[in-house]
């Protein structure tokens, strides 16, 4: 039987060992064993810690497999704020910065450090006395969600810094955590293959992992992350921003990306372009530089704003682009009539996404940018995100097509198409196959009648099998002709079935919502429904006495009289009535909030963006997509976006979700 201080010894000659090779494998990429070598030594530490469980601690590496999940994310203060910085895209701005930084700073001749700004998922990191203690989500700055269970599970990251007998006291973090681009193509590629959204970029990828209760699927990914700043560090030990981070890499922790020393513009200048020549080697994203005053006791002599330091900035890089070819350009038809021309493209990857359609906009957009099929072009994704065409690229010597021009009929239903300067609306309704699928889905979603399992996919066989023709079809639907649907079995057709019945007394905005009359979103219905009580009554209202409204305009009146005046569309009106669908008026919820306006950032744990914005509305106020002057409140949630920064800039009133229910209440 061995003697337990020779286990004693081995345990931590095995995990110091381990955390090394886990720093080389995910961290420096650099391996120096195999994977079977690696796993002798994991086993032999297994083993050793089952013998000896007075040995275990919270540190090992066995302790990250297998942790437990959470019931919810709890809220932590953070040990210092987690300001963000100010964003900057012109050489005048940063040649701004540097001289306004050396001027407060009292030196001409100040150095700058510039590092890779990585796009990721802001955290706090803290770690006692050298040992792990939690990680936080960025949060409104002063308080981020608890994600510890879930950074544990994260091999980048160690449990224990590597000097740690002689790393007393408290040491706050401040990184980026992120998914490598190709984990982030991975992951997306299983959750199309099992009929899951994909996630929209790595960083959303990253929070929704880090994000989840149950920490299981983070040890199935290669989550990385970076340090760049750290509370608790004597400044005698680490005097400077460069010496801050050999500091970090002496500890063991990861400090990714290579950094310089900027004595001059010209050296940041540099740095800067090399690295948006070079982004797309990376296997990260990375969005810009960030720009840091070397002298870390000069940074009091700074300061800071109210959101953001004064002793850095990020000099961001220009929106990604990509060229490819127009295969072909088509016409959409959208729920509303209104014909779009599409770009189908040669597949490309644009900032890690593959990218094969993207929108032209309008007729005369199109024209304007000279754009036709087999055209070689540059695709961005505005805001990263959605994918346009940005413009025309030259390609000498190649003859070009036709320029394209608007079609006279409806690509759909062959409707005759009606023209308003740019924009062309197929005038059919529901009697437009393509705008009856988009109608029925539209009718089904959750901020309308809520009919779950209503999804394109089934809307599309409705229409294609001719089961419905128009909504007021939905409730003469049998279980039988469900089953006949594909992807449906005799429990999914009943389940849908019963969904269309059950949802029949619903609130009168609800319904006028789910009809998709042209200019009636949420708000207006509300409104709409708040003046009139009944259907009935609305059905039957002038265009002047709908006009008369408040927040209803000329234009909205008139589109809502055409609609229900048109005879095809009182016919399927009548049969929904018959089939026993019978509107409610609205609940009056009061006007507490009337003329008040509201924008919603991050993700809410008691509402869905829908919801909140339907308990605002009922009560007089309004959401909008930005913050302005004109907003009065931003309700923040969890892993909030640009919206928190503009809040502070506007200094507009901020109301995290208690304070928000507290206002509803």
């Amino acid at each position: 039987m061995s003697d337990i201080s020779d286990d004693a010894e081995r345990i931590e000659e095995l995990r110091e060992r381990i955390n090394r090779h886990d720093r080389l494998y995910y961290v420096e990429n650099a391996p120096e064993i195999s994977d079977s070598e690696y796993d002798e030594l994991f086993k032999e530490l297994q083993k050793l810690e089952q013998d000896n469980p007075d040995l275990v601690t919270s540190d090992s590496p066995t302790q990250r497999v297998g942790a437990e999940p959470v019931s919810e994310l709890d809220k932590v203060d953070h040990v210092a704020p987690m300001l963000s910085l100010d964003a900057v895209h012109s050489v005048q701005e940063i040649t701004d910065f540097i001289e306004r930084a050396r001027d407060e700073a009292g030196d001409t001749d100040a150095t700058f450090v510039a590092e890779p700004k990585f796009d990721g998922l802001s955290i706090e990191v803290v770690y006692d006395d050298g040992r792990f203690v939690r990680g936080a989500t960025r949060g409104n700055a002063e308080t981020g969600e608890d994600i510890s269970h879930t950074l544990r599970a994260v091999r980048a990251l160690p449990m224990r810094l590597v000097d740690a007998p002689d790393t007393e006291g408290q040491i706050a973090l401040r990184g980026e955590a992120m998914l490598p681009v190709p984990s982030f193509q991975k992951l997306n590629r299983t959750r199309v293959e099992r009929g899951d959204a994909p996630f929209t970029t790595p960083r959303n990828a990253a929070a929704g992992l880090l994000r989840r209760l149950d920490p299981s699927q983070v040890e199935e990914t290669r989550l990385a992350v970076t340090f760049y700043d750290a509370t608790g560090i004597d400044i005698d030990t680490a005097a400077t921003q460069w010496a801050l981070l050999d500091r970090l890499r002496d500890l063991g922790l990861p400090v990714l990306g290579d950094s310089v020393r900027c004595g001059s513009f010209e050296d940041a200048k540099e740095f800067h372009g090399t690295l948006r020549d070079s982004r797309d080697d990376f296997d990260y994203e990375i969005d810009g530089i960030v720009l840091k005053l070397d002298a870390r006791g000069d940074r009091d002599a700074l300061g800071t704003r109210s959101r953001s330091p004064r002793w850095a900035i990020a000099w961001k890089f220009p929106p990604r682009t990509e060229e490819t070819r127009i295969a072909d350009i088509v016409f959409s038809v959208g729920r509303t009539g209104a014909v779009t021309p599409v770009a189908l493209l040669d597949p490309v990857e644009v900032g890690g996404v593959t990218v094969a359609r993207a929108t032209l906009h309008n007729i005369e957009d199109v024209h304007r940018k000279d754009i036709r099929v087999g055209d070689t072009v540059r695709v961005e994704r505005a805001g990263d995100v959605i994918p346009e065409v940005a413009e025309r690229v030259p390609q000498p010597g190649v003859e070009r097509a036709d320029p394209l021009e608007m079609p006279d009929r409806c690509p759909s239903c062959g409707a005759k198409i009606e023209r308003s300067g740019p924009h062309a609306h197929c005038p059919a309704g529901i009697a437009c196959p393509a705008q009856l699928q988009a109608r029925l889905v539209h009718y089904g979603a959750r901020g309308a009648m809520d009919i779950e399992g209503l999804g394109e996919k089934t809307a599309e066989q409705l229409v294609e099998r001719g089961l419905v023709e128009d909504i007021a079809d939905l409730y003469d639907l049998s279980v039988a002709n469900l089953e006949d649907l594909d992807g449906f079995a005799h429990q999914s057709a009943q389940k849908l079935h019963d969904a269309i019945q059950d949802r029949k007394q619903v609130p009168l905005d609800r319904l006028l919502g789910a009809l998709g009359i042209r200019h009636v979103g949420a708000d207006a219905a509300r409104r709409l429904a708040r003046a009139f009580g009944t259907l009935e009554a609305l059905r039957e209202a002038a265009t002047r006495d709908i006009d008369r409204v408040a927040g209803i305009g000329t234009e909205t009146a008139e589109s809502v009289r055409a609609f229900f005046a048109e005879d095809r569309n009182r016919e399927v009106l009548d049969r929904l009535c018959q089939a026993g669908v019978s509107p409610q008026p609205i609940k009056d919820a009061g006007s507490s909030l009337e003329g008040k306006t509201f924008v919603l950032t991050g993700s809410l744990k008691n509402w869905t963006r829908e919801e909140a914005t339907e308990e605002i509305e009922r009560r007089g106020g309004r959401v909008t997509s930005s913050v302005s002057s004109e907003t009065d409140y931003v309700v923040v949630g969890t892993d909030p976006g640009s919206k928190l920064e503009d809040a502070h800039d506007e200094e507009t009133d901020i109301l995290d979700e208690d304070a928000f229910r507290e206002m509803l209440d």
